[in-house]
């Protein structure tokens, strides 16, 4: 990566690589980490937990978006993810659904491995077309069949 990392980015990647040992993953053994960067500067992570009824499985991502949120936080500026893997993966389409609801196109995403971050996106390249609260708010408007 040529890029300079920004240090509140370098902040993030080590806190989501610590959280990423508490990853329950019994099942895929794939543990990952994220941590988000708030607008204000704060970074809140998370872990995959994964369970036996594959459904229930929460991503990283996921889990540290809900746990912002669940604490009063939902203004988020960038987001860390860190896995294990040769090529670090990006967030499944589930989390960038989520994703969708709290950050703007040009929010940075940036992934990383256990050494360091390799690549950063912005949010409209991995999620170019989100269905969000617009779409929602269209369709009410223009809705003309009775119920």
């Amino acid at each position: 990566m040529k890029q300079k990392i920004p240090d509140i980015v370098q902040k993030a990647y080590r806190a989501a690589l610590a959280t990423r040992k508490l990853a329950h993953a019994p099942y895929s053994k794939f543990k990952v980490g994220a941590a988000l960067i708030t607008k204000k500067g704060e970074i809140i992570t998370g872990c995959n937990v994964e369970n036996a009824s594959y459904g229930g499985t929460v991503c990283a991502e996921r889990t540290a978006i809900l746990k912002a949120v669940s604490e009063g936080e939902k203004n988020f500026a960038q987001v860390v993810v860190v896995t294990d893997a040769k090529e670090p993966a990006t967030p499944c389409a589930f989390c960038l659904q989520v994703m969708a609801e709290f950050l703007k196109p040009n929010a940075k995403i940036w992934v990383g491995d256990l050494k360091q971050i390799r690549h950063s996106y912005t949010f409209a390249e991995l999620l170019p077309h989100p269905f969000g609260p617009d779409q929602l708010k269209d369709a009410r408007l223009t809705k003309t069949e009775k119920d």
